[in-house]
């Protein structure tokens, strides 16, 4: 009776003012209204009668009259009848007051919301959870109309009050429970209601988590996987539908998602938490964001929080928590104490996915030992400050596709295997195994404990971390490389920290077989450091070349990192169409040993620096020039004299030399090889002594002359005709001879490629 009397004091109140306006319209020509608080549009409303009658019952008119802005969803007086009806209630006085009047606080949100406002999502209500006093969530749903935790829908929108806006609905928004917004969320949750109400589960989930406030086992904390986190698991299990999975995996996964007896907000987390589901512990973090992992290694990221309902609370997660499966290499780690740290990294990484996958996989596991001493080693505090592609591809260089097992690696006793990481020119990262004493890898990581079987492959633990490595650190790994390792820190130049540089660099890499035969029982001390510098320069190129790269040029020429006469960058002459051969001395025993920085071909000779000779004799396009050089002219050692590398000859013939070399095709169009003592003329007419002449020392747009060691001129045009690079006049005088392939650069000249035999005047 008193709250009638209030509302009859509001209603006189207001007319008071109203007629108190009205009575000076005669002294003011001003009209002014006053708007209606949202009480006495209740009031003015028969439809609301029931609403009214329900606030005084409750003692909530003093609340919806305020001075603070209000949204409130408004039941029609059919509504209430409904909800009287649903609930066993005659009449409003049977609702116990305090429950009425949360109920009616679920209808009333704080601030003026009028309906292009809304969208869909959860809302707050000034209700609350019993247990925690917090605010009570509301899912409003804007996909057709304005509908309420999926029971209510707004018919009549946008009533202004004076202190706030009304909304009236066509039912009572019951107090929610955690299985209420499941159901009204269907777009996020269908799945997981399916999940719950299947037919063959053995546990009413739905009749559990109803359970009102105050009645245990309420409050429930529920972690509520996502629609798409349900179609993921799928994927994960290789399964079609839900159908699918059996009755005893499914209660277990569901189990995993629901805390009994407890309202735990996001607040309530924190790191390394261990969270007692109905299906026992998962593990809570909060650092970076909030997550759960499970007893496999798994990570469900906490996507939406603190949904609040009467019984409990929802918090959002994007990936469904499983019970202990058979283990992957994910969850091996992780249920592996002294791999945690290799499990934190391979989390840090983004690399679970990859790492979980049904193909299976090898993977080498550093130990927590191993991880810390890498991270002193590299100057890094915590994982935190190891880049995240570096951290990536260096946890990949742990990685080698399929299973390979300790007795695969003994077996084959030593050798290359790619891991997953990148290395030079895109190509897979190699790894070197050597199971001469244990079993180790790249000469730095030993396995520890082999053969740990997981779902998808195998785990070696290992001893140390293994980095990424340079060609010199392939080198170093394998002893079929020592005496190169010693040549290298032997010779000018500082070349082991050159060629751990950025590169990237093709090493032709000699074994020790190759070395000791190079030096013919002398020792490495022996040799002049500058000159032992240049010979391995001789076996370095700059950029990538695979084998592939080889193969597809047949035969050709490239330069080295060697320099000749003027600096000029030697030459180096390959030919794959019997294996892969360098200037015909030294053959491909090993291809493709991928560094980061470059890779490596073994090679079973030392390729010493090249003279003009040594080209011809391994050029097979030189083949003719070759046999007329010493078969055809016994009687003049050419082969002798332009293999010189030194001044001051008696003869007056002195490197450098620069050569035009005619080709096979060159001599085939003479209508025949001369006699001996005019080819011996022919032959000396090709050669200039003493000038090392490349095609940027010729005169542009004009004639270089020189004079051959024959004694006549030689001519050289720019530009060519034709597909001439440049064209010749000889002795003879013949002017249609063609440079067809220039600076073919040895150690002691340089080679030009002709088309014809170029003839001397008599």
């Amino acid at each position: 009776m008193k709250t009638l009397t209030a509302l009859k004091k509001v209603v006189l109140l207001t007319l008071i003012v109203v007629l108190g306006f009205s009575c000076s319209d005669d002294d003011n020509p001003t009209q002014f209204k006053v708007q209606s608080n949202i009480v006495e549009l209740a009031l003015a409303s028969p439809d609301l009668s029931s609403l009214v009658a329900a606030l005084q019952r409750a003692n909530l008119v003093d609340a919806l009259n305020g001075d603070g802005q209000l949204t409130v969803f408004a039941p029609t007086n059919a509504a209430f009848d409904k909800f009287l009806s649903d609930n066993g209630f005659a009449s409003l006085d049977d609702v116990p007051e305090d429950v009425l009047s949360q109920v009616l606080l679920n209808h009333v949100i704080e601030g003026d919301l009028k309906s292009s406002s809304l969208s869909t999502g959860y809302g707050k209500t000034l209700a609350t959870e019993a247990s925690s006093s917090n605010n009570l969530s509301i899912y409003i749903n804007t996909e057709a109309g304005v509908n309420l935790n999926g029971v209510s829908d707004v018919i009549t929108a946008d009533i202004d009050a004076s202190n706030g806006v009304v909304h009236i609905v066509d039912g009572v928004i019951g107090l929610p429970t955690v299985v209420d917004f499941a159901l009204a969320d269907n777009n996020t949750f269908s799945i997981l209601v399916q999940a719950l109400t299947r037919g063959d589960l053995t546990f009413d989930y739905v009749t559990t988590l109803s359970t009102p406030s105050g009645t245990a086992p309420a409050p429930f904390t529920v972690f509520a996987p996502t629609n798409d986190a349900f179609v993921s698991l799928l994927g994960e299990l290789g399964a079609s539908s839900l159908g699918d999975i059996d009755e005893p995996t499914l209660k277990a996964t569901l189990d995993l998602h629901a805390v009994a007896g407890a309202n735990v907000l996001a607040a309530g987390l924190s790191d390394d938490m261990m969270v007692g589901t109905l299906g026992g512990d998962i593990t809570a973090d909060v650092t970076g964001g909030a997550r759960l992992t499970d007893s496999n290694g798994r990570v469900s990221s906490i996507i939406v929080t603190d949904v609040q309902a009467a019984n409990g609370v929802i918090h959002v997660i994007d990936k469904v928590v499983l019970p202990k499966l058979p283990e992957n290499l994910v969850s091996k780690a992780y249920n592996t104490p002294n791999l945690s740290i290799l499990y934190d990294a391979v989390q840090a990484a983004g690399l679970v996915d990859a790492l979980s996958g049904e193909d299976p996989l090898t993977v080498l596991a550093p130990t927590n030992e191993a991880f810390a001493a890498f991270l002193a080693d590299n100057n890094f505090g915590s994982l935190g400050d190891i880049p995240t592609d570096v951290l990536a591809q260096v946890l990949l260089n742990h990685v080698i596709d399929g299973s390979v097992m300790s007795t695969d690696l003994t077996t084959a006793g030593a050798g290359y295997a790619s891991t997953m990481a990148t290395g030079a020119g895109g190509n897979d990262m190699s790894i070197y195994f050597d199971t001469s004493s244990g079993v180790t890898f790249n000469g730095i990581s030993t396995v520890s404990a082999a053969d740990v079987e997981a779902t998808n492959g195998v785990v070696h633990i290992v001893d140390k971390v293994i980095g990424l490595p340079t060609v010199v650190d392939h080198a170093l790994a394998n002893s079929s490389f020592g005496s190169l390792v010693a040549a290298l820190g032997a010779a000018d130049g500082d070349l082991v920290n050159v060629l751990s540089g950025a590169g990237p660099f093709t090493v032709l890499a000699p074994d020790n077989d190759a070395f000791t035969a190079f030096l013919d029982g002398a020792a490495l001390a022996d040799v002049p450091t500058d000159a032992l510098s240049n010979i391995l320069l001789n076996h370095v190129l700059d950029g990538v070349t695979m084998s592939t790269d080889l193969v597809a040029g047949v035969a050709g020429y490239t330069t080295t990192s060697a320099t000749g006469p003027g600096m000029s960058n030697l030459s180096l002459y390959y030919n794959t169409s019997d294996g892969v051969r360098f200037n015909g001395v030294s053959s491909v025993a090993r291809a493709d040993v991928v560094a980061s920085n470059g890779i490596i071909h073994a090679v079973d000779a030392v390729i010493g620096i090249p003279t003009v000779v040594t080209f011809a004799a391994a050029d097979p396009n030189f083949s003719t020039l070759v046999t007329a050089l010493t078969t055809l002219t016994p009687d003049t050692d050419f082969v002798s004299v332009l293999s010189r590398t030194e001044g001051m000859n008696g003869d007056g013939i002195n490197p450098n030399f620069t050569v035009f070399a005619p080709t096979n095709a060159a001599f085939d169009a003479l209508a025949s090889i001369p006699e001996e003592s005019v080819l011996t003329q022919v032959l000396l007419h090709h050669v200039i002594g003493d000038n090392n002449v490349r095609s940027g020392n010729l005169n542009v747009d004009g004639d270089t002359v020189a004079a051959s060691l024959q004694g006549d001129n030689i001519t050289v045009t720019l530009p060519g005709t034709g597909d001439n690079i440049a064209d010749i006049t000889d002795g003879a005088g013949n002017a249609d001879i063609g440079i067809v392939d220039v600076d073919v650069q040895a150690g002691n000249g340089v080679i030009h490629v002709v088309n014809k035999v170029l003839l001397p005047s008599n």
